[in-house]
């Protein structure tokens, strides 16, 4: 098995030799190179090729926001995690919004860290149902009409089937879950995930949760 090609970015180096140390014990994992900052990231991911980066956000020149949406707007973009200490709701928003993957906290025990790397690189980006919960109500309380109202727009451009996948990935079901619950396989499920990133430009299930409750799918029970 191919092993996973992991950068860590980090402007503290006790994080990123804990961080090493934990995913050295990996054989799965492969660490093709450790950044203290956003920008030194850019070029490392040039030269290295990771599958996915472990993102600090708050970094002194180039933070790990800024250094995710340009690594995300890129052709072959890597997958990102965001690591946070959960203290910047808006600030883990804008990484989710940007493309991260998901998100882990730092006092996260080390085989979570390292489980969330690789369901990040098997394309299973990592969106806790009880923290999401916490970043969308946060969400919610500033411009939430002009938000909601933006949201519904993109969302006509799916059919009622497929409005009803994007709000079971809103809470957080996993496909198998989705597939039960809607009568259909799981590579159906697959497939409807699939249009529906296609069809809203969007770049993963993340996402998808966020403009679905954005579009107030989940109040609706839809």
């Amino acid at each position: 098995m191919t092993a996973i090609r992991l950068l860590l970015v980090d402007d503290d180096p006790l994080v990123r030799a804990g961080l090493s140390l934990m995913m050295g014990g990996a054989d799965d994992i492969e660490i093709v190179g450790e950044a203290a900052d956003g920008g030194e990231a850019e070029a490392l991911v040039d030269r290295t090729r990771p599958d996915v980066v472990l993102m600090d956000i708050r970094m002194p020149s180039v933070d790990g926001l800024t250094a995710t949406e340009r690594l995300r707007g890129r052709e072959d973009a890597p997958q990102v995690v965001v690591l946070t200490t959960f203290h910047a709701d808006e600030q883990v928003l804008r990484a989710l919004r940007a493309g991260a993957a998901g998100f882990v906290l730092k006092d996260t025990p080390p085989a979570g860290i390292v489980e969330a790397v690789r369901r990040v690189a098997s394309g299973d980006p990592v969106l806790s149902p009880t923290v999401t919960r916490q970043l969308m109500a946060h969400a919610a309380g500033t411009a939430a009409d002009t938000r909601r109202a933006r949201a519904r727009e993109r969302l006509t451009a799916l059919n009622d089937r497929e409005r009803e996948v994007a709000a079971a990935v809103g809470r957080g079901l996993a496909n198998a879950q989705i597939a039960a619950g809607l009568f259909m396989s799981v590579a159906t499920v697959k497939t409807h995930v699939s249009r529906i990133l296609a069809r809203l430009e969007l770049n993963n299930r993340v996402q998808i949760a966020l403009l679905a409750y954005d579009a107030g799918l989940l109040e609706d029970g839809e």
